[in-house]
């Protein structure tokens, strides 16, 4: 692990070279595309492969892989315009890489949870559903540098998903060779402007520079070292120290502490496309109740916990759709939004007596939740919230990792979660009942299906807005999840790098960072 103290504990770069030492909150399971769904993974993963567009330091989408695109007038074919690039092994990247890499991920025996996201591709469902052969899916490649995507229907916010990983190309070539190992170091075959050198587990993830990325030229660092830390006062000490350049590992209450103490240059804090919720898992007999689920997510104080006890940008929750999310007007909230906070208690003990629960038979719950700065600031405080409606719930952390892999197999009762996206529609679909393992309460609801399958069908935007809203009314009535809180980006960032840019869907792509000239000094050419 990164040793703490001073600055001459910072890892040896090259002499002359820029390294990257990024604090990353938790240990990736995996590097491969098509398997990972976690943001700590999506961080490392998206520096060494790269998509058909990429992210400018504002977060907008930039032609990357792709140098240009048209859509038919129907809505129904896109067509990408491929630039001339190779893979960091020299092998040429085509069409065809991209067409391997979504027919493998739709694949069913590959096994992603990420598969759901590419759903509106032509016959993307019904091959995850085992149902139709993975060649059927609607990519092709007419030639090497032209990529043709068919939908089920018109997806106006298809660019949003073309820098991330389930559209990604992968290394056919390097994948039929190798299997699953594919990944190891020394074998890892990338697009993008770094390639994986080692990783040792349990200690970092060490990136080269790709010096046969199409843009090489413009690549600051010549390497990127991804620390798994979710120890927060570790990490303001590492930045502090400058043994770390990034840590994406901010505890909420310490923001006013960190003002004051000299790190503001350091802190970027800003609001975030994404939400915090509990997930229900329906299939415990302790939740198939909707009245258990209506209590227990009413009986959380979430202004206290925002305003008193995170303090750190956080809003209180009370629709699953963050507000303001392209294509979409504010939602529905849950009908007792506007109550006071004893209303709610009330409420909430009264349905939890309807339900056969009280002092003579307590509900009893065990949470499961992640093991980083929030949750555990929040869940004591959600711990006693349901104590006091009569509740009786033990908290049980895991690291971030593992505990959305039980989350994912369903192996939990109630369960702490985050989702980012721009996408609002995405934030529903991990409630439909095809979704998979992201749909980790296994919550279904034909009708809400439906709605949200004639959502995205329109074209028109006052439909899609009133079928968005019937789906999201009856997932706040239903209450398989029980939304928290809308959330902030918290970084920590040497104040010497150049093109960090606070943006609402926090991506940083580490290949347009760079550092100012003076900040070679102290700690020599390591420093960045």
């Amino acid at each position: 692990m990164l040793a703490l103290g001073g600055c001459d504990h910072r890892p040896v770069c090259p002499p002359g070279a820029r390294c990257l030492l990024y604090g990353n909150a938790a240990e990736p399971l995996s590097l491969d595309p098509s398997k990972i769904d976690g943001i700590w993974e999506h961080n490392i993963v998206s520096q060494v492969m790269i998509g058909l567009t990429d992210r400018d330091p504002l977060g907008r989408p930039v032609p990357a892989m792709a140098t240009s695109w048209s859509t038919s007038a129907d809505g129904l074919t896109w067509t990408f315009h491929l630039r001339d690039a190779q893979w960091s092994d020299g092998v040429p990247v085509t069409a065809g890489d991209f067409v391997f890499a979504m027919r493998r991920l739709e694949d069913p025996k590959t096994g992603s949870y990420s598969a759901f996201l590419i759903y509106p591709i032509k016959n993307a469902e019904r091959i995850n559903a085992g149902k139709a052969p993975p060649s059927t899916l609607g990519v092709e490649a007419p030639d090497p540098r032209t990529l043709v995507i068919r939908l089920e229907h018109p997806w106006v916010n298809l660019l949003l998903y073309t820098s991330g990983r389930a559209m990604w190309p992968e290394p056919e070539h390097a994948i039929r060779r190798w299997g699953d190992a594919w990944t190891l170091p020394g074998r890892y075959v990338g697009d993008g402007p770094y390639t994986v050198v080692s990783w040792k587990l349990g200690d970092k993830v060490v990136l080269k520079k790709n010096p046969r990325f199409w843009d090489a030229a413009n690549v600051c660092y010549g390497e990127i070292d991804f620390f798994p830390s979710s120890d927060a006062i570790s990490n303001e000490r590492s930045v502090r120290n400058r043994e770390l350049d990034v840590s994406t590992t901010v505890q909420s209450n310490r923001i006013a502490y960190l003002r004051r103490t000299g790190m503001a240059s350091s802190l970027h804090v800003a609001p975030e496309s994404g939400v915090t919720y509990l997930a229900f898992n329906l299939k415990d007999p302790s939740l198939r109740d909707v009245r258990v689920r209506q209590a227990l997510s009413m009986g959380i104080d979430r202004e206290f916990i925002t305003r008193k006890l995170l303090r750190g940008g956080q809003v209180p929750a009370y629709s699953f759709v963050p507000p303001g999310l392209l294509g979409y007007d504010d939602g529905p909230k849950t009908y007792w939004s506007g109550w006071t906070f004893a209303a709610r208690q009330a409420e909430a003990r009264r349905l939890l007596a309807a339900a056969g629960y009280g002092p003579g038979h307590p509900l009893k719950l065990v949470i499961k939740h992640r093991n980083s700065s929030d949750p555990l600031l929040f869940m004591p405080a959600i711990q006693a919230d349901w104590k006091d409606i009569g509740v009786q719930a033990t908290l049980q952390q895991n690291d971030v990792q593992v505990a959305y892999q039980e989350y994912e197999i369903h192996d939990f009762q109630v369960g702490d979660a985050g989702w980012l996206s721009e996408d609002p529609i995405v934030y529903l679909d991990l409630a439909r009942s095809d979704t998979g393992g992201q749909n980790y309460g296994e919550y279904s609801n034909p009708a809400y299906d439906a709605a949200l399958d004639a959502a995205r069908a329109t074209p028109d935007v006052t439909t899609y807005n009133a079928d968005m809203r019937k789906a999201e009314a009856m997932l706040l009535a239903d209450a398989p999840i029980a939304p928290l809180f809308y959330v902030s980006s918290r970084n920590l960032v040497n104040p010497a790098i150049t093109n960090w840019f606070d943006n609402p869907t926090d991506q940083h792509p580490a290949h347009l960072l760079c550092r100012r000239p003076s900040s070679v000094g102290a700690v020599g050419a390591a420093a960045a």
